[in-house]
């Protein structure tokens, strides 16, 4: 439906409204919770969903993601068998997850290590969605540039903010610029990732942007458990933070591999996203 090298800002357009949901949902929920109690939360989500199921009715255009994939399931499946394919969901995995990993008991981090109150939580993770936002727009304006380059410095940049953050947990000044700087670099992933994914399965569009998503869940389980594995053992609110610093860390190494193994072979037709740096 869009240009190749306009895949990745169509990514984050459609990624937005996600990152509006979360600059927005988090504390008009917390209101009318507040408000009108627990059930006026449901409600609004509820209005919100038949609302959205009504505008994709009626604004989608009938067969043309059909058409646009003209492929039979058998080919769908034969475009999984593309090492790059899996090497990029393995990205978003590790990548994602250490993220979400990070992310996940922020609220006990908050409060047990940087002595935030409990009712300031929700506020505070307005700066996350901000910088999801602008994470989010650069992040799909880079990709379609320069796509590895826009994944390594979002990895390199999510490694860099968790330490920070662990090792000044209980610094405020610095624990508000980490919240806000680690949903840019996290979200600025998100439309390289996914555009590498659809990039390296042109003959499996489909299947391969459903398999994307599924990697995204997975490091949304991956990611939290680990870190649940960390408090459990008894490294306190803080090891969620090294948790998802190390699996992000290791999704980088992956990445730099990689393409110091292609640029060893100079194999370009080997190389669709990589490829596209070049042109």
């Amino acid at each position: 439906m869009v240009a190749k090298d306009r895949q990745a800002v169509a990514v984050s357009i459609m990624l937005g409204g996600l990152t509006l949901a979360n600059v927005l949902g988090v504390p008009l929920g917390t209101f009318l919770g507040q408000r009108f109690g627990w059930s006026a939360s449901f409600w609004a989500i509820t209005a919100i969903g038949v609302a959205g199921f009504a505008a994709i009715a009626c604004l989608t255009p009938s067969g043309g993601a059909r058409d646009a994939a003209g492929g039979s399931l058998r080919a769908e499946l034969a475009g999984l068998r593309s090492g790059e394919v899996w090497l990029s969901m393995g990205l978003i995995v590790f990548g994602w997850g250490g993220v979400f990993g990070g992310f996940s008991y922020i609220a006990f981090t908050l409060t047990q290590v940087g002595g935030f109150a409990s009712a300031t939580v929700p506020w505070l993770l307005i700066l996350f969605g901000v910088g999801m936002c602008v994470g989010n727009y650069l992040g799909g304006k880079s990709a379609d540039a320069r796509p590895t380059g826009a994944l390594v410095t979002a990895f390199g940049g999510v490694v860099a903010v968790l330490v920070v953050f662990a090792l000044a947990a209980d610094a405020k000044p610095v624990v508000l610029v980490a919240l806000a700087l680690l949903g840019a670099f996290g979200f600025a992933m998100c439309p390289a990732l996914q555009t590498r994914v659809m990039r390296a399965s042109a003959e499996a569009p489909t299947l391969a942007s459903g398999a994307s998503v599924a990697a995204f869940n997975v490091g949304n389980t991956l990611g939290p458990w680990l870190a649940g594995l960390a408090i459990g053992a008894g490294y306190g609110f803080v090891s969620p933070l090294w948790v998802g610093a190390a699996m992000t860390a290791l999704a980088l190494a992956v990445l730099i591999a990689d393409v110091a193994i292609r640029a060893r072979g100079g194999s370009e037709a080997a190389e669709p996203v990589l490829a596209c740096e070049t042109a």
